[in-house]
């Protein structure tokens, strides 16, 4: 029986997966809206240049989401629908064949065809371009890890058609497509590819208010695009996306009506933003998941001594307190890797107790990692002071120091990007906060990106033949619940070895001014800003 990769099909399983997503920050206020009002909003200096295949971050992938469109999109509610995509159509789940809508134009009037799309996948894949999200192709015959190759799994058909053949069965591959990474490209990029990402050019919603649109460290300018084909129209002029030092700078522009939705209250403001902003407020589950990564190359943190200290360190945590106290709700402490809003989460695995606050059982387990080899040294967890995690990253540090005895405490670096700079080049001393927002809504997407052996976001260097072999099973079915079985095992693996110690699950805090109606929260927390109208 032919399988069909529709709207319709997937959306059904999608929606299912996030039944427990609420639309939250919804409003539909009444008076006139300007369509050519900006809409002002937070984020971050993003750490690369503009490039889909070199964006693994939110700061940057907020914007190119906003100034490209893929093969499909997800809506709010983590339904897949078709965009540039015609219809996208697989047997096996290893052949899959792809026809596109036509009349689709980069804002430079190229046309967007197949090319597009397999130029800018080949780009993405080749291993001399070093990109970030080059994992994501892997699937895909011709990928090598070793030299560079082309794809040679994409075939072009005619201008509107191609085909990919995988080396082997992906279930899932299907649901990937409307992540960043497999954003077509129109060829001025592959001209120079990082002046490209100064001022790139899409075919999405919005585009650039022109050269230098990017103020870096300050802002950058997006308008509407008019040539835009799709569903998702924009109902205002455009963006201005404020990259601030702190939350709580956002926060009080926010409350004073200069900045219209902030998609993370500073935890200064847990105890008060719900009065503050009434029912403008926002609190909602969403597919985030926090943690701290400890890289497998720091000294005490491998083999026998590394497994010990990591489990003493994730159970010296008393995670109940610091949700309640410092997040006041808004956080639900982990008891697995991914998230409860995604199809096949399970809060029974074996081995979670790992995650569970036990004192004696810390204490214990860091006295057997002593024997192997005594510890010296302060435990340190890097962070981005520009993102509001000092307060929890200090109380994290403050629960290992009083159970485990030792110095622990936090080092705060400046900006998001400088953290993800020394995370990416292994130049990290100590441990790292990390944590995930989901590219699209499949229990594989919290475990093969990070974990898996050479993947671009395991950012520990983590490998475990066990844990790859597990979840390239899960992948390879076409049974949902086989797959979801499969990386339930793989992750019952992590719990042993903890790559990445589990804190909890967020969800999105926000809020909006008073100044804009219409203010969604799709299901990865990212404001759906085509949609939010603006008082004139």
């Amino acid at each position: 029986m032919r399988r069909l990769l529709t709207a319709t099909a997937v959306a059904s399983v999608a929606a299912l997966a996030l039944a427990g997503c609420s639309n939250g920050g919804g409003s539909e206020g009444g008076g006139s809206s300007d369509d050519a009002a900006i809409i002002t909003t937070n984020g971050n200096e993003p750490q690369n240049p503009l490039i889909p295949t070199n964006t693994n971050e939110v700061g940057g992938g907020k914007i190119l989401d906003a100034i490209f469109a893929g093969l499909i999109y997800y809506d709010a509610e983590g339904a897949v629908h078709n965009e540039v995509a015609k219809s996208i159509e697989t047997e096996d789940s290893i052949v899959w064949d792809i026809k596109l809508n036509e009349g689709w134009k980069f804002t430079n009037g190229e046309e967007v065809t197949a090319k597009s799309f397999v130029d800018a996948w080949n780009y993405g894949a080749l291993l001399s371009n070093e990109q970030l999200s080059s994992y994501f192709f892997e699937d895909i015959e011709g990928f090598s890890w070793d030299e560079d190759s082309e794809l040679t799994g994409l075939e072009i058909i005619d201008d509107y058609h191609f085909t990919v053949t995988l080396k082997h069965a992906a279930s899932d591959f299907g649901q990937r497509l409307g992540y960043s990474a497999f954003y077509p490209l129109p060829s001025v990029a592959f001209e120079d590819m990082d002046a490209f990402g100064e001022n790139p050019i899409g075919n999405g919603m919005y585009k650039l208010a022109g050269e230098n649109a990017w103020e870096h460290d300050v802002k950058i300018d997006l308008v509407k695009n008019e040539d835009y084909k799709g569903e998702r129209e924009a109902q205002n002029g455009g963006l201005t996306i404020k990259f601030y030092a702190n939350q709580d700078a956002a926060y009080a522009d926010l409350l004073s009506d200069q900045l219209d939705v902030l998609d993370q209250i500073p935890d200064s403001a847990f105890a008060s933003y719900e009065s503050d902003l009434g029912d403008r407020a926002v609190n909602q589950p969403s597919a985030l998941f926090q943690s701290f990564t400890i890289g497998q190359f720091l000294e005490h943190f491998d083999g026998e001594e590394g497994q010990l200290r990591r489990q003493a360190l994730s159970m010296a945590i008393n995670r109940d307190e610091i949700t309640d106290v410092i997040f006041q709700g808004t956080r639900t402490p982990a008891s697995d890797f991914t998230s409860p809003v995604i199809d096949g989460w399970s809060d029974d695995l074996e081995g979670s107790e790992v995650l569970e606050f036990n004192e004696e059982k810390a204490k214990d387990l860091w006295a057997q990692a002593d024997e192997i080899s005594p510890w010296e040294g302060t435990f340190s967890i890097a962070y981005n002071s520009d993102g509001g995690h000092q307060a929890w990253v200090d109380a994290v540090c403050n629960s290992i120091s009083n159970v485990l005895g030792i110095k622990a405490e936090g080092k705060a670096y400046p900006t998001f990007a400088e953290l993800r700079t020394d995370v990416t080049e292994r130049t990290i001393d100590g441990a790292a906060r990390s944590g995930w927002q989901a590219d699209y809504p499949g229990l594989y997407n919290f475990l093969g990106p990070l974990y898996a052996t050479g993947a671009g976001s395991n950012d520990g260097d983590y490998s475990s033949e066990e844990f790859d072999s597990l979840i390239q099973e899960g992948i390879s079915t076409t049974d949902p619940e086989v797959a979801n079985q499969k990386f339930q095992e793989a992750q019952e693996v992590l719990l042993k070895d903890l790559p990445a110690i589990p804190l909890w699950y967020q969800n999105v805090v926000g809020g909006y001014s008073t100044l804009v109606d219409n203010v969604e929260f799709g299901w990865n927390s990212v404001p759906l800003y085509y949609q939010i109208t603006k008082q004139a």
